[in-house]
Formats: structure tokens, C-alpha cells, sequence
């Protein structure tokens, strides 16, 4: 087993002060279980203190530090680097910002704009069923969780919206759709009208090319596109 490879990254740096875009290689020797927000800090430290990048937990839970890596989105914070050599068999890697957002300044994008798409939907119970009597809690039921579960494990990463071949400015996007969708199974929600409304809209589920890119990025392994195709038939339970 090899312990660390030489690895070039090609990086999309973005200068917002002269509006200048170009690619930058950055060239080293990275141990194999390092992630790449580990590359990055290690650019940061021994070569480029100038390169801005984004992230937060680290663990894989909030999605701050996705980006494209060889035109794939995914969470830096995950991807070690002999995973990255075997998956994609190389060891020149390119490296970009979601192309969800515009950028600030090199990997680092503004979501403002992406994140309204997700507060469009409504991401909250709108209107809950009543607590039943003996206490403050309205119980779900194991057999009634399973049906959405796994859709509960969406941290708006954007990555399969940067996948998806739909374009972003008329389709609210697959972690938007996903969003709503939970909360129609929910049977805490009373108000699924203004739900339907949303996922059957012009900028809903209509839009969605059903490629499955967002299932094939998802990097929680949520298979988006089954919770949309569920949507588009009016199955929900």
C-alpha cells in the first residue's frame, strides 16, 4: 500500500478585485488518508496563503466545502486521496466551485441565492398536527418514518443541484424538492396544499430530466431521484 502520492492540483482561482479568472497547478507530495480540505490547509501553509476556500464541520454534516473535483461535486472534507487516485485513476486533479452560486473569490461561492431556493419551499411543518392528549409530542410511528427516513439525511450540499442537467435558474433544484417532499409525508404537516403547490409549480418537479445525476453525487447515498419520482406519480406514502 502506497503511503502518499505526488499529486498536482489545478485549481480555478477567481481575483473579484480585477474580476480575473485562471487555472493555478499546485504541485505536492499528500499523504494517502489526507482529505482534500487537508490539501488545501497544506496549500494555505507551505505554498499559497492567498487561496480561498470554504468549510465548516469538517465531518461531513453541514456542506460548506463542496466543490468539483474532475467535474464532479462532492465534500472535500470526505475525499482522501487515494480514494480520489482509485476513483477517478488519476493524480491530476481540477478543481472548481459549485457552479450553483457565483463566486466570491476562487473556491469560495456566495449560496445566498441557492439557499432562497430551499427557503421557497418552506423547510419547516407549516402547520402541525395537534399534540395528542397525554403529552406535547406527536409520535411518529417507525413504519411511518421509514417511508422518508433516508431523505432526512439531506445537509443542502447543493451537490446534486450542481449535477443536475436541468437549468438552475427555472428549477428550484433536487435538494429544494426533496425538502418539501419530507414534509409532505410527514404526518405532523396539515397544510399540504401550499406544498403541492410548490413541487407541481413551474419551477418544480416538471422541470426534473429524470437523469439521476443527483441520486449518483448524493454524498449521504440518498437516492433523490426515487423521492422525485415518487412526487411526479403523487405516491407519497
Amino acid at each position: 500500500m502506497r503511503e502518499s502520492y505526488k499529486i498536482t492540483l489545478k485549481i480555478r482561482r477567481y481575483d473579484p478585485d480585477n474580476d480575473r479568472s485562471w487555472i493555478q497547478d499546485y504541485h505536492m507530495e499528500a499523504g494517502r488518508i489526507l482529505r482534500f480540505v487537508d490539501l488545501f490547509r497544506k496549500i494555505n501553509e507551505e505554498q499559497d496563503p492567498t487561496l480561498a476556500w470554504d468549510s465548516s464541520c469538517e465531518h461531513g454534516q453541514c456542506g460548506t466545502c463542496t466543490v468539483k473535483v474532475n467535474g464532479k461535486p462532492l465534500l472535500a472534507c470526505e475525499l482522501l486521496v487515494e480514494d480520489a487516485v482509485s476513483y477517478f485513476e488519476t493524480t491530476i486533479f481540477h478543481i472548481e466551485p459549485l457552479d450553483v452560486a457565483p463566486a466570491i473569490r476562487d473556491l469560495v461561492a456566495d449560496m445566498e441565492n441557492a439557499y432562497e431556493k430551499v427557503d421557497q419551499v418552506m423547510p419547516y411543518v407549516i402547520e402541525p398536527e395537534p399534540p395528542f392528549e397525554e403529552g406535547n409530542e406527536h409520535p411518529i410511528t417507525a413504519h411511518e418514518l421509514e417511508v422518508y427516513v433516508d431523505a432526512t439525511r439531506c445537509i443542502n450540499c447543493f451537490c446534486c443541484a450542481s449535477a443536475c442537467i436541468s437549468s438552475h435558474n427555472s428549477f428550484l433544484g433536487p435538494n429544494a424538492m426533496l425538502a418539501t417532499i419530507i414534509r409532505v409525508m410527514d404526518p405532523r404537516e396539515r397544510e399540504k396544499d401550499k406544498r403541492l403547490k410548490v413541487l407541481y409549480s413551474d419551477q418544480g418537479i416538471s422541470r426534473c430530466h429524470s437523469s439521476m445525476a443527483c441520486t449518483f453525487v448524493c454524498p449521504k447515498e440518498i437516492d433523490v431521484a426515487h423521492f422525485i419520482a415518487l412526487a411526479k406519480e403523487g405516491r407519497f406514502k
